[in-house]
């Protein structure tokens, strides 16, 4: 039993005070620490412990925690009772009880939180209910059953993944088999179990319940004693999934067939009975009376409540989850039901680590199940030192941010990553996902490497296990393809490797592009596993080469040759799973794991040391399913102490944050709103005011046939700080225990000459010939430039490694620089030339009509063609204010509803640049100056790209072409001198005309 616990605050976070004495009382903790910086919007929903939305009726009121607590204190006192004639159990009962609580056991014996669960079933069936002093607490079971499983007597035991659920379910059913065999006219017992899982790897692992299975725990746990073998291998024992439940058809037919075979009667049937159903899912126990039913991982099952509607949910991808969730919970709520109308079900025993309704149910996702009757919680396993300790980020190098990233990772790539059912994801291109998931994935690999290592030093056999929790396919095969390699067809349609892979360890190539025999990577389709269904065509093309080298490792294993046939795919794969972490096995070498959907229950590989989400996460309810695939202790030996030495599992990326209130949404005020439009009188009493402008779409550059030089700039530089990629140093830190921190050390060859050579490789391509031939012969030059631009410092790592430049965005945006100082070195009328749209080559302030509710600067008639100006900063308002008075202004106006758009490339992806203002300028010539004017106070990376594209692109570009006017490109940095520097450049452009 736990004799002492962590003084927690009101925020469930530890207090620098002794331990207290004796058992945690039930209460509801997020057993990670807080953010150092936290910010104060809610962002996640709160798990519901309070009725505040209506769960409570007339009859019972919802509030699970004083019950819970009565029961454990009444337990208690009972399970202190000296002699066993005071318990009121019957003998069986008593002898295995003393047989669970002893202590002089070689080996593990049963964890006290394993004991306390049997204990309060046993306790609720035998004692309380034949004592009236405890009959409030069955009317609060029953009342709970009767609002949402009214057909069914439900008990659920809320246990911490890790806390061993499995043992718990084995000595459950020994108590029920072996007093139904003694007992046989009990209404307590029965020796007939039906065990319902959420999916086939829940369902494999569960054969241990078996009496006549070869490792089944009674036996091999020592569960029973010796002389009860007997009665429990007379128990009936069914193992099934949910899924089993769903009527199959019983005739393959298509619809023309269906049709045919009706003719003019009645529609054929051609899906099972409900008894048909039964009989291939229940088999035997249709033979018996009043079953008892298991489910494990319970929280999928459940009465969905009429309120609320899943399609009142606004997010698509929430949404169909909950569908998915609605569906499967009537499934196997449905089943149950049905296999008690056919033989009765005398108990239905739910077990979960989380018992709280999914979204899609009815009630407030993340709401507890009415009916938990014990609590052993993950603050207590962690307390306890049964479960790995989860490390999450508490701090990082990014002090901008009010919360570490890699808390909330999806908050800051979601919008970045591929949605889902994204077509073609072949020709999705790994190289160019979320910066700062590239980093994420660097700092917990460098981590993982440490790990590795240690591993080894203490002859650990197998290697520790990292998994990636992505949210769609799309998502998953990239993230897979950058960790462990690709291939692409070529020219001829073959298969060739591109790339190896960035996380050494995690390669399933070697150095020479062929696929390792034992790749040590795996891409998984939790859900499609699960199913039991056939692999979905597109997953098992992406899969293909893991599944076939799978096949073949196992036939060298076993010695067996076995065709396709003999074994399907998901079979296969499964059985990779299910082995990951044991010696000998076919998943002994997976070191890596890629979900395609959420790794949530029933893999329990112990050998997980490292998670990193990368999908939304909506409650604590999601967060603790995924994390609880690395909380499996790897070791329970105990140290000289007679305790557990801590084992850490490092988190990224799952929010682990629930302290969010509520947020009610206030109805928005209306805003005045303005009509902005061209001025129809303006023009015809001053023509000039009319501002017309060419529609460039990209830039035709004549390249230099000999020499390659460059002329660097201030806007040349690429500053690369933590912003642009995501937190390089990141502390992660438990509820308790010790924090350490991981560091982001670059995947690529960090030499300057690898540098240059791998970097003027992607520059060489900014002067590909427009049939796309490289000019090879340019090549040593374009080094050279290159080298250049590093050794005079203008690529500037601020707290990153250097290797960050292989990032492919990183790399683009550093050959984007280098190629227009070399297009500002290069001198020549024509050699730049703009590229007009050839079907609307010009656009005019005359088109400009729209309305804002944004503020506004009503313009002066004798100055400009369009009735405002929309102020989105003051330092726009202030521009315009100088721009209305000054003498050279003949007419300007705002870029807003005018389509006035500047190509250019941020890296390698094709965005428009949107100035702030054209003014029309008299300098003095006759011909007026085509003025564009940006107002910037922070100039980040992508300004110092705009700018240079307009001065060495745009603007040559422009005026190359002749029959456009005189263009030029101005920036102010300085508000409080707008006015001194717009005259002091109206000056010196009239000057430099006029010379």
């Amino acid at each position: 039993m736990p004799k002492l616990h962590h003084a927690l605050d009101a925020d469930g976070q530890p207090l620098e005070l002794p331990p207290n004495q004796g058992r945690r009382p039930c209460d509801f903790v997020t057993p990670v620490p807080k953010p150092k910086k936290k910010s104060s919007k809610a962002a996640q929903a709160a798990m519901v412990f309070e009725d505040e939305l209506g769960l409570s009726a007339e009859e019972q009121e919802y509030n699970p925690k004083p019950i819970i607590n009565e029961i454990r204190s009444h337990v208690a006192t009972w399970r202190a009772l000296p002699s066993d004639r005071d318990w009121g159990v019957t003998p069986a009962t008593a002898k295995l009880l003393h047989y669970w609580r002893r202590t002089e056991v070689e080996g593990v014996r049963p964890f006290f939180c394993q004991v306390e669960a049997v204990e309060t079933v046993i306790w609720l069936t035998e004692v309380a209910s034949q004592r009236k002093q405890y009959a409030h607490l069955w009317e609060h079971v029953r009342a709970a059953n009767k609002q949402s499983s009214p057909d069914l007597l439900r008990i659920a035991m809320k246990m911490a993944t890790g806390s061993g659920k499995t043992t718990v379910m084995a000595m459950l059913m020994a108590w029920q088999a072996v007093n139904a065999v003694r007992s046989p006219t009990s209404s307590h017992f029965s020796r007939g179990f039906l065990i319902v899982t959420p999916g086939i790897t829940i369902k494999d692992r569960l054969r241990v319940l078996l009496p006549d299975d070869p490792d089944n725990y009674y036996e091999h746990r020592d569960l029973v004693p010796h002389e009860m073998l007997g009665e429990i291998r007379k128990a009936k024992v069914v193992i099934t999934n949910y899924h089993s439940f769903k009527r199959r058809e019983t005739m393959d037919l298509s619809r023309v067939g269906k049709g045919l075979l009706q003719g003019r009667g009645e529609a054929p049937m051609t899906t099972e009975t409900e008894g048909q159903m039964l009989q291939r899912a229940c088999g035997e126990l249709l033979a018996m009376k009043n079953v008892v039913v298991i489910n494990d991982e319970a929280h999928h099952c459940y009465e969905e409540r009429p309120q609320g509607s899943v399609e009142e949910i606004k997010d698509s991808d929430i949404k169909a989850e909950a569908k998915e969730n609605k569906e499967a919970a009537r499934l196997w709520i449905n089943g149950i039901k049905a296999l008690k109308r056919k033989v009765g079900v005398r108990a239905v025993y739910d077990l979960s680590a989380t018992p709280f309704f999914l979204s899609g149910s009815g009630y407030a996702e993340g709401t507890l199940f009415p009916w938990v009757v014990s609590d052993f919680s993950l603050m207590d396993a962690i307390e306890c030192g049964i479960v790995k300790l989860p490390r999450v980020p508490v701090a990082d190098n990014l002090p901008i941010a009010e919360m570490p990233i890699y808390r909330k990772l999806w908050d800051h790539i979601g919008k970045d990553m591929p949605k889902k059912g994204a077509k073609k994801s072949e020709e999705l291109n790994p190289l160019k996902l979320p910066r700062p998931l590239l980093t994420a994935l660097d700092a917990l690999y460098n981590h993982y490497l440490k790990v590795d290592e240690a591993w080894k030093q203490v002859g650990i056999k197998v290697p520790p296990v990292f998994i990636v929790v992505c949210n769609n396919t799309s998502t998953s095969k990239l993230i897979y393809e950058y960790i462990s390699g690709w291939d692409r067809p070529n020219e001829d349609g073959e298969l060739v490797n591109v790339h190896r892979g960035h996380l050494s360890l995690f390669r399933n190539y070697d150095e020479h592009g062929n696929r390792i025999s034992r790749a040590p990577t795996l891409l998984i389709d939790s859900a499609q596993l699960e199913s039991g269904e056939a692999l979905d065509p597109e997953f098992r093309k992406i899969a293909a080469p893991e599944i076939e080298q799978f096949r073949r490792e196992r036939q060298e294993r076993t010695g067996r040759i076995e065709s396709v046939e003999d074994i399907d795919d998901a079979e296969l794969l499964r059985e990779v799973m299910n082995t990951v972490g044991r010696q000998g096995r076919l998943g002994e070498n997976v070191r890596c794991v890629v979900s395609v959907s959420m790794l949530t229950e029933g893999w329990d590989a112990n050998t997980v040391t490292h998670i990193l989400g990368v999908r939304a996460f909506g409650t604590q309810l999601l967060c603790e399913q995924v994390v609880g695939r690395g909380l499996r202790r790897q070791s329970y030996e105990l140290n000289s102490e007679g305790l557990f030495d801590v084992e850490y599992s490092d988190v990224l990326g799952i929010p682990f944050d629930f302290t969010a209130k509520p947020v009610v949404v206030k109805p928005t005020v209306p805003k005045v709103t303005t009509r902005v439009h061209a001025v129809k009188e303006r023009v015809a009493a001053k023509p000039e005011l009319e501002i017309e402008f060419p529609r460039v779409e990209g830039y035709r550059v004549d390249l230099p046939e000999e020499r390659i030089t460059a002329k660097f700039t201030e806007d040349s530089r690429l500053r690369v700080d933590p912003t642009m990629i995501g937190p390089t140093a990141v502390t992660m830190g438990g509820i308790v225990g010790q924090q350490i921190e991981i560091r982001a050390e670059g995947l690529s060859d960090q030499r300057p000459s690898a540098i240059a050579y791998n970097l003027a490789s992607h520059v060489l391509k900014r002067f590909a010939g427009e049939d796309g031939t490289l000019p090879v012969h340019l090549f040593g030059q374009v080094r050279r430039v290159v080298r250049e631009w590093l050794d005079g410092g203008y690529f500037e790592p601020k707290a990153v490694p250097k290797g960050v430049i292989d990032y492919l965005d990183i790399k683009e945006q550093a050959a984007e620089r280098i190629f227009l100082a070399c297009q500002r070195f290069e001198e020549g009328e024509n050699r730049i030339k703009a590229i007009l749209n050839s079907y609307n080559p010009k656009g005019s302030s005359r088109f400009v009509n729209f309305t804002t509710t944004k503020a506004v600067f009503e313009t002066n008639p004798k100055r400009s063609h369009v009735s405002h100006v929309v102020c989105d900063s003051d330092w726009e308002a202030e521009l315009a204010r100088v721009l209305e008075h000054h003498p050279s202004v003949i007419g300007y106006v705002k870029n807003q509803g005018l389509g006035f758009e500047v190509p250019y490339r941020d890296g390698s992806t094709p965005r428009r640049y949107v100035p702030d203002f054209i003014v029309r300028l008299d300098v003095g010539t006759g011909e007026p100056l085509n003025l564009i004017l940006e107002t910037k106070g922070y100039r980040k990376g992508d300004a110092q790209l705009k700018a240079e594209t307009m001065k060495t692109m745009w603007v040559p570009g422009v005026n190359n072409l002749g029959t456009l006017g005189n263009w030029a490109f101005e920036e102010f940095t300085d508000v409080f001198a707008i006015e001194s520097d717009f005259a002091a450049l109206a000056d010196g452009l009239s000057v430099k005309v006029a010379a």
